[in-house]
């Protein structure tokens, strides 16, 4: 089985989703269901914060606030946080296990490049669980990334289970991506391709999908729910911030004199450097070294 380090190398990304934050109203009840849904678990907790993982990784952050407002799928913010399973099996076994406890599932799609079931955690932050199809079959005949959404072949996937049981989520997944809600998709490309350095390797109306080193998407933006917004409430629960990792410190050091040239506020006391995009998301970046 793929460690995550295996996936990194394997993509050739020069970045990856490492860690989502989520500023939560219920702490227990939500860390509780990523536990028994997701098959995460706790990696740390202190007062009003827990991080959920993996025996090698941490994934995310829940940070507990009963005071906030609820979450409000029509502002900037998350539109998903999307589960990469190693393989194929990992996948069914994990949609085999949720069908069988009754978990909401909200859809399913063969987007291509991947297959995807999604969902929304108790206090509605969405989800995504999927698989990678082979590198090869990403692309058409001229070399372009070709991304759809047609309906998912659930009984053929379900039979990749063989038989075996689900047994939490697995050594080797990851975040593989983060999808955004954001105001403005230009305004995005701007932040996440120009500031970032992210490629789009992608577009649906209404919607810019980035990568980097040949990998499908590692971040997307979309106006879908939120066309126009400005900046998220500070005390509205949902997406607080995401960490991201740099394959090295070149590569983290130009994305900084780029922050620089564009007059962004760099913080660079938090073990890396901290951007906020255009709706006021946290964007850490780290050497992977």
């Amino acid at each position: 089985m793929a460690t995550v380090t295996e996936f990194f190398d394997m993509h050739l990304a020069p970045m990856r989703i490492a860690q989502v934050s989520l500023k939560v109203r219920d702490l227990d009840m939500v860390a509780s269901w990523y536990k028994a849904v997701l098959g995460l678990i706790q990696v740390t907790g202190t007062a009003g914060r827990i991080t959920l993982g993996t025996q090698g990784l941490q994934l995310l952050e829940l940070v507990g606030d009963p005071g906030l407002d609820a979450n409000d799928r029509r502002q900037a913010g998350l539109f998903h946080t999307a589960f990469l399973m190693p393989t194929r099996a990992d996948l069914a076994r994990w949609l085999t296990h949720a069908v069988a406890t009754g978990v909401p599932l909200q859809g399913a799609s063969d987007h291509i490049v991947s297959e995807a079931i999604y969902l929304a955690d108790p206090e509605g932050n969405g989800i995504e669980v999927y698989v990678d199809r082979p590198v090869a079959r990403w692309h058409d005949q001229s070399g372009a990334i070709r991304m759809s959404t047609d309906p998912l072949d659930a009984q053929g996937l379900l039979a990749a289970a063989e038989g075996t049981q689900w047994a939490g989520f697995p050594e080797g997944g990851m975040i593989g991506h983060i999808h955004l809600q954001v105001g403005d998709t230009a305004e995005a490309d701007r932040f996440y391709r120009d500031v970032l350095g992210y490629g789009v390797t992608t577009r649906y109306p209404g919607a810019s999908f980035y990568g980097s080193g040949g990998y499908h998407h590692q971040l997307a933006g979309n106006v879908w729910n939120s066309r126009r917004v400005g900046k998220r409430a500070e005390g509205m629960a949902g997406l607080d911030a995401v960490e991201i990792m740099v394959r090295d410190a070149l590569t983290l050091a130009t994305i900084t004199n780029r922050a620089e040239s564009a007059g962004m506020e760099i913080d660079a006391d938090r073990g890396g450097v901290m951007l906020c995009d255009p709706w006021g998301t946290a964007i850490t970046l780290k050497n992977e070294g």
